[in-house]
Protein backbone atom coordinates (compact mmCIF):
# COMPACT_ATOMS: atom_id res chain seq x y z
CA UNK A 1 0.00 0.00 0.00
CA UNK A 2 1.72 3.83 -1.28
CA UNK A 3 2.15 6.03 1.50
CA UNK A 4 -0.67 8.51 -0.46
CA UNK A 5 -3.25 5.92 0.35
CA UNK A 6 -2.37 5.25 3.77
CA UNK A 7 -2.95 9.26 4.60
CA UNK A 8 -6.40 9.08 3.14
CA UNK A 9 -7.01 6.38 4.95
CA UNK A 10 -6.40 7.87 8.21
CA UNK A 11 -9.33 9.40 9.87
CA UNK A 12 -9.05 11.90 13.01
CA UNK A 13 -11.04 11.12 15.87
CA UNK A 14 -12.94 14.59 16.47
CA UNK A 15 -13.56 13.65 20.20
CA UNK A 16 -9.96 13.12 20.97
CA UNK A 17 -9.06 15.51 18.73
CA UNK A 18 -11.44 18.26 20.45
CA UNK A 19 -10.12 17.46 24.02
CA UNK A 20 -5.94 17.44 23.15
CA UNK A 21 -7.35 21.06 21.14
CA UNK A 22 -8.65 22.28 24.21
CA UNK A 23 -6.72 21.55 26.76
CA UNK A 24 -3.90 23.17 24.72
CA UNK A 25 -6.21 26.01 23.98
CA UNK A 26 -6.42 26.56 27.53
CA UNK A 27 -2.87 26.14 28.95
CA UNK A 28 -1.68 28.64 26.28
CA UNK A 29 -4.54 31.47 26.34
CA UNK A 30 -5.07 30.69 30.29
CA UNK A 31 -1.17 31.61 30.85
CA UNK A 32 -1.47 34.38 28.78
CA UNK A 33 -4.66 36.05 30.51
CA UNK A 34 -2.70 35.19 33.61
CA UNK A 35 0.00 37.29 32.58
CA UNK A 36 -2.08 40.01 31.07
CA UNK A 37 -3.80 39.85 34.85
CA UNK A 38 0.00 39.96 36.32
CA UNK A 39 0.87 42.70 33.84
CA UNK A 40 -2.37 44.93 35.07
CA UNK A 41 -3.60 45.10 31.52
CA UNK A 42 -6.78 43.55 32.84
CA UNK A 43 -8.65 43.76 36.30
CA UNK A 44 -10.85 40.34 35.51
CA UNK A 45 -8.83 37.86 38.06
CA UNK A 46 -7.81 34.72 35.93
CA UNK A 47 -10.65 33.11 37.92
CA UNK A 48 -13.41 34.54 36.35
CA UNK A 49 -15.18 32.10 35.47
CA UNK A 50 -15.46 30.04 38.27
CA UNK A 51 -17.13 32.70 39.88
CA UNK A 52 -20.58 31.03 40.52
CA UNK A 53 -18.62 28.62 42.51
CA UNK A 54 -16.21 30.12 44.83
CA UNK A 55 -15.86 33.48 46.60
CA UNK A 56 -14.15 36.09 44.76
CA UNK A 57 -12.03 36.31 47.87
CA UNK A 58 -10.63 32.92 47.00
CA UNK A 59 -10.18 33.41 43.42
CA UNK A 60 -7.98 36.40 44.23
CA UNK A 61 -5.34 34.54 46.04
CA UNK A 62 -2.08 32.02 44.55
CA UNK A 63 -4.50 28.96 44.73
CA UNK A 64 -7.25 30.82 43.47
CA UNK A 65 -5.52 31.72 40.24
CA UNK A 66 -4.10 28.34 39.76
CA UNK A 67 -8.19 27.08 40.20
CA UNK A 68 -9.38 29.72 37.39
CA UNK A 69 -6.40 28.31 35.09
CA UNK A 70 -7.77 24.75 35.90
CA UNK A 71 -11.36 26.49 35.26
CA UNK A 72 -10.28 28.07 32.38
CA UNK A 73 -7.94 24.63 30.70
CA UNK A 74 -11.77 22.74 31.30
CA UNK A 75 -14.30 25.91 29.64
CA UNK A 76 -11.86 25.52 26.50
CA UNK A 77 -11.97 22.08 26.68
CA UNK A 78 -15.87 22.03 26.20
CA UNK A 79 -15.43 25.03 23.88
CA UNK A 80 -13.28 23.19 21.26
CA UNK A 81 -15.70 20.51 21.83
CA UNK A 82 -18.36 22.00 20.30
CA UNK A 83 -16.65 23.87 17.91
CA UNK A 84 -15.16 20.62 16.23
CA UNK A 85 -18.15 18.67 16.84
CA UNK A 86 -20.13 21.37 14.80
CA UNK A 87 -17.73 23.77 12.77
CA UNK A 88 -15.29 21.43 11.99
CA UNK A 89 -15.47 21.75 7.61
CA UNK A 90 -15.30 25.30 7.79
CA UNK A 91 -12.16 26.95 6.34
CA UNK A 92 -9.94 29.74 7.20
CA UNK A 93 -9.37 31.60 10.51
CA UNK A 94 -12.96 33.32 10.28
CA UNK A 95 -15.13 31.33 11.50
CA UNK A 96 -12.60 31.19 14.85
CA UNK A 97 -12.08 34.40 15.27
CA UNK A 98 -15.69 34.99 15.15
CA UNK A 99 -16.67 32.03 17.88
CA UNK A 100 -14.12 33.61 19.69
CA UNK A 101 -15.89 36.74 19.90
CA UNK A 102 -19.29 35.25 20.58
CA UNK A 103 -17.71 33.65 23.89
CA UNK A 104 -16.38 37.10 24.95
CA UNK A 105 -19.78 37.92 24.32
CA UNK A 106 -21.48 35.41 25.86
CA UNK A 107 -19.30 35.69 29.18
CA UNK A 108 -18.74 39.20 29.41
CA UNK A 109 -22.15 40.65 28.61
CA UNK A 110 -25.03 38.18 29.50
CA UNK A 111 -23.00 36.15 31.65
CA UNK A 112 -21.04 38.73 33.69
CA UNK A 113 -25.21 39.74 34.71
CA UNK A 114 -26.67 35.67 34.78
CA UNK A 115 -24.01 34.44 37.08
CA UNK A 116 -22.53 37.76 38.51
CA UNK A 117 -19.21 36.57 37.05
CA UNK A 118 -18.12 40.56 37.40
CA UNK A 119 -19.92 43.67 37.44
CA UNK A 120 -21.01 44.35 33.65
CA UNK A 121 -20.28 47.92 31.78
CA UNK A 122 -17.91 49.19 35.02
CA UNK A 123 -14.84 47.30 33.52
CA UNK A 124 -12.40 50.01 32.56
CA UNK A 125 -11.78 49.77 28.33
CA UNK A 126 -7.92 48.58 28.64
CA UNK A 127 -9.56 45.38 30.58
CA UNK A 128 -12.91 45.07 28.26
CA UNK A 129 -9.88 45.45 25.04
CA UNK A 130 -7.35 42.87 26.55
CA UNK A 131 -9.92 40.68 27.60
CA UNK A 132 -11.61 40.76 23.92
CA UNK A 133 -8.33 40.24 21.77
CA UNK A 134 -7.46 37.31 24.14
CA UNK A 135 -10.88 35.67 23.50
CA UNK A 136 -10.39 36.55 19.79
CA UNK A 137 -7.19 34.83 19.32
CA UNK A 138 -8.19 31.63 21.53
CA UNK A 139 -11.25 31.25 19.16
CA UNK A 140 -9.22 31.56 16.32
CA UNK A 141 -6.56 29.16 17.29
CA UNK A 142 -9.25 26.25 18.05
CA UNK A 143 -11.25 27.08 14.63
CA UNK A 144 -7.77 27.75 12.30
CA UNK A 145 -6.51 24.28 13.99
CA UNK A 146 -9.44 22.56 13.71
CA UNK A 147 -9.68 23.55 9.95
CA UNK A 148 -6.51 22.76 9.51
CA UNK A 149 -7.11 19.26 10.93
CA UNK A 150 -10.47 18.52 9.31
CA UNK A 151 -10.22 20.58 6.06
CA UNK A 152 -7.70 20.50 2.89
CA UNK A 153 -6.54 23.84 4.30
CA UNK A 154 -2.74 22.82 5.09
CA UNK A 155 -2.77 21.77 0.99
CA UNK A 156 -3.95 24.95 -0.03
CA UNK A 157 -1.38 26.92 2.42
CA UNK A 158 0.82 24.87 0.65
CA UNK A 159 0.04 25.51 -3.04
CA UNK A 160 0.03 28.95 -1.96
CA UNK A 161 3.48 29.06 -0.79
CA UNK A 162 4.66 27.79 -4.20
CA UNK A 163 2.84 30.07 -6.26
Amino acid sequence: MSRRNKQKKHQTNPWTFALELGFFAGLIWGAIRWLLYWLRFTKVVPGFLGEPFFRHDFLVTAPGHLAGYLIFIAFSMIAALIYVLIFRKLRGPWPGILYGILWWSLLFLAGARMFLMMPPFRLPWNTVTSEFCIFLLWGMFIGYTAAIEFTDERNREQKTKLA
